[in-house]
């Protein structure tokens, strides 16, 4: 298909308000409302899309629970499962330019970032999940009650799915989310109703046509778009879920414990960060630089895991802060669907403003811009990638979660100081090492409170590498056969023979 042809599917698909899909049928919201979802490059209106509520989420609710106990899913072999997973991964390759443009309009991210990344990670992942569907395994235990003539007990282990899911998943990578969350829980078995981000539910609404196209049988997955307190604080005090799993903020995060506790429903939180960068007077400095801006700015610094900490030894702290401002100053902001965009707007008006809040409240208590500062442009959402410096420990720059393309560089003496300040945080996501010294390497990857540490790079993901958080980043982990165990129950079996 060629580009102008997707671009006539784009627009084809949001012209007409977007409906709901619970148990394989695309409803309107039983309110009859609906919500705009607007263009972050202009401000301007981009589709209109159904307002769910708490009616709504019941509806999907009962759907997902009659398919997680019908015979349609409930006795479909692990294999052929896989080879329905495997299919939607096959289909999200084949729709490869037309998602990456309905990413690229609706979140902003760079329509050439999308067609590389998002979505061929998110294929990636359902077919990397696929292959675990036969793979979901117990175990013989060798126990040690008393064996006599009349009287021997064989023990063993089941894993089963959890059953109803709930997955509520954010608006800085829309596609992808949907991936890491309804992959592992397909492949279990359970069943699911998705709540989109209010922002971003074009690309999760066109997947759920891919999923019905599929095949998966009616009530599997099931999609409901609203507003968050309408649609998410219901589904996840939903008392016939099973399971709640949520990315976002921290804030929000600790709401959904709370909305969670009525049926004691397993939760796990993919939530904010405030990751530590640490480049020593060994690594190589071009290198570390230049990874080191795009640790911040991938994404327009809308990442969980952001480099947004930038910890430069002392002696090399002047060429890195400056050399990683340059980059900044370089950086093409536009609209997503530009040719020649490299960053484009914040999400929202909404995001836009608390950036800029951040800009002035840490300009005003003494950090200095070395790049940016400031909202670019009038029109859209846009903010300059920004470098700040001279910043102090204490700020909100430097210890609150600004999910924007803001980085404070900081310098630091030794081991025993970056140690200290990289933990001083109340979050634990993720950090970044660079160094030459294997040795100092591994030390310090040890000692760091977080998640994920990545040695001489930053922001590689793979579907089979688990990803969460220690702190208040969140429980569980996303991807990799760690995934898998959150979406399960253990049961002991133990039989006399």
């Amino acid at each position: 298909m060629s580009q102008v042809e997707v671009l006539k599917e784009v627009q084809s698909f949001t012209e007409e308000p977007k409906k709901m899909l619970i148990n394989n049928e695309w409803v309107a919201a039983s309110s009859g409302e609906t919500f705009p979802v607007y263009n972050p490059a202009t401000g301007a209106i981009l589709a209109q899309v159904a307002s769910g509520n708490e009616q709504d989420i019941n509806m999907a609710v009962s759907a997902a629970r009659k398919a997680f106990t019908g015979n349609d899913w409930h006795s479909m072999t692990p294999s052929n499962r896989g080879k329905l997973i495997w299919r939607l991964g096959d289909l999200i390759e084949q729709n490869l330019d037309e998602l990456a443009q309905l990413e690229s309009l609706d979140n902003g991210k760079p329509f050439s970032v999308a067609r590389v990344a998002d979505v061929p990670l998110a294929a990636d992942l359902f077919r990397y999940m696929a292959g675990w569907a036969t793979k979901i395994e117990g175990s013989t235990i060798p126990i040690s009650t008393p064996n006599t003539a009349k009287s021997k007990h064989f023990a063993y282990t089941l894993r089963e799915p959890v059953g109803v899911v709930g997955q509520i998943i954010p608006w800085n990578f829309p596609l992808l989310m949907a991936a890491w969350k309804l992959g592992p829980a397909l492949a279990t078995g359970c069943t699911i109703v998705l709540k989109p981000a209010e922002q971003t539910p074009l690309t999760a609404l066109r997947l759920g046509e891919l999923i019905v196209e599929a095949g998966f049988p009616a009530g599997v997955v099931n999609i409901v778009t609203g507003y968050g307190e309408a649609a998410g604080a219901p589904l996840a005090a939903h008392p016939d879920v099973d399971k709640i799993a949520f990315t976002g903020s921290t804030e929000v995060g600790k709401k959904i414990i709370d909305a969670a506790k009525g049926n004691l429903k397993k939760v796990t939180l993919e939530l904010g960060g405030k990751s530590p960068n640490i480049i020593f007077g060994d690594a190589n400095i071009k290198y570390a630089t230049s990874a080191a801006a795009n640790a911040i700015f991938f994404n327009h610094g809308q990442c969980c895991c952001a480099g947004s900490r930038l910890y430069i030894e002392k002696d090399i702290f002047e060429q890195v802060a400056e050399g990683v401002a340059a980059r900044a100053k370089k950086i093409r902001l536009g609209a997503g669907m530009n040719q020649d965009t490299q960053m484009g707007p914040l999400v929202s008006d909404e995001q836009l403003n608390r950036v800029c809040s951040y800009l002035k409240s840490g300009l005003s208590e003494g950090a200095e811009a070395l790049a940016g500062g400031k909202r670019h442009g009038e029109q859209g959402y846009f903010v300059e990638p920004t470098v700040l410096v001279k910043t102090k420990a204490d700020m909100k720059v430097v210890q609150e979660e600004i999910f924007g393309p803001v980085v404070v560089a900081m310098p630091f003496d030794d081991m025993e100081e970056i140690t200290s300040v990289a933990n001083d945080t109340i979050y634990g996501l993720a950090a970044g090492i660079w160094t030459q010294d294997v040795s100092k390497a591994h030390r310090l990857a040890a000692r760091i409170k977080a998640g994920t540490v990545w040695v001489n790079c930053y922001n590689v993901f793979d579907a089979a590498m688990p990803f969460g958080g220690y702190k208040q980043s969140g429980w569980g982990r996303e991807m990799g056969e760690e995934a898998l165990k959150l979406y399960t129950e253990v049961k002991s079996v133990c039989v006399q023979i």
